[in-house]
């Protein structure tokens, strides 16, 4: 349903994409992973149409006879893609009926079709008591859940979802994952974007992990993690730098270091790891925090890119 083949993209002397590769079948959900700046949201803007790629090609629809070229055909594409963009697109002074009818008006709905179509979203993501509420009155949650029901009016073939969930409270993140699994179970091919791994797993989604530019590997999550996945185990300090060859140092906020354990030293026993770097602390030398994670999609992302998904603050002091 969706095939990126070979896409590049630079701005300026900048590459932010080199060659990427990409196919998700119809009825599929892809979690694309990456860290901020990874180039995940050019990405889907070239998918969906909405920039020109330097290099590539996009096709989206079943079959490459019956397939649409995003970038030629950029009309007949826009009926197939549905998008919802990380920033909120809603229209403030109209009602949650008023964006959602002008969204199927855009897509050339009927007024009956139409009818339905908002009576059923509303339904799926929990809207119908704010249906004649302003945008700008609604919580953060509903407007999320707004934002997401506009994208889902014209029952897409592909969906581009780039962080649907930011902001997002528990019952408006349950009910946007909801809703994309029961489209993709209908016949969706759907591209969701998260810092929330635990989101990627709810889903049953492949996962693709998008870093320097170009799609590192593909898989499952349990084949993702059984092949790169590792216990992780970091420690946080301030003052007088440790001893910890082998270790990588990552500069945090207020002069704190956070220290990762090499993938060498991985280990059924990620304690003694932990242990033994404890031992390695001298004087002068604060220990902040101390963090074990079992084997797990995040510490497979580190393994495969050597790069935690997103910066993190000092965290709480954790115990082993």
């Amino acid at each position: 349903m969706l095939v990126i083949e070979d896409v590049s993209k630079s701005y300026g002397q900048t590459p932010v994409l080199d060659g990427v590769n990409l196919a998700v079948p119809a009825g599929r959900i892809m979690g694309l992973i990456g860290s901020n700046g990874a180039g995940k949201t050019t990405l889907i803007s070239i998918a969906a149409g909405l920039i020109t790629a330097d290099a590539g090609t996009v096709r989206v629809g079943e079959g490459r006879s019956a397939s649409v070229d995003v970038a030629s055909d950029r009309r007949r594409a826009a009926g197939l893609v549905g998008l919802a963009p990380q920033e909120l697109g809603v229209y403030p002074m109209l009602s949650v009926r008023q964006n959602l009818v002008t969204f199927a008006e855009l897509a050339g709905m009927g007024k009956r079709a139409t009818r339905e179509r908002v009576d059923a979203v509303v339904d799926a993501l929990d809207l119908a008591p704010q249906l004649a509420q302003r945008a700008d009155t609604l919580s953060g949650g509903q407007a999320r859940r707004l934002h997401t029901a506009m994208a889902l009016m014209h029952r897409p073939a592909v969906l581009f979802l780039d962080e649907p969930t930011v902001g997002a409270d528990v019952a408006a993140r349950g009910a946007i994952l909801d809703v994309v699994k029961e489209l993709a179970r209908e016949g969706a091919s759907v591209i969701y974007t998260t810092h929330y791994l635990g989101e990627v797993s709810d889903l049953g989604a492949d996962v693709a992990i998008l870093h320097g530019g170009s799609i590192l590997l593909t898989g499952s999550v349990k084949e993702v993690v059984d092949a790169h996945a590792a216990p992780s185990v970091s420690v946080v300090t301030a003052g007088v730098p440790p001893s910890l060859p082998g270790w990588r140092p990552s500069p945090l906020e207020g002069g704190h270091t956070r220290w990762d354990a090499p993938v060498e030293s991985r280990t059924a026993n990620p304690t003694a790891v932990l242990a033994d770097a404890l031992s390695r602390l001298g004087a002068g030398t604060t220990l902040e925090a101390v963090d074990v994670t079992p084997a797990s999609l995040e510490s497979a992302f580190l393994a495969v890119t050597g790069q935690r998904l997103s910066a993190e603050e000092v965290p709480d002091v954790a115990h082993a």
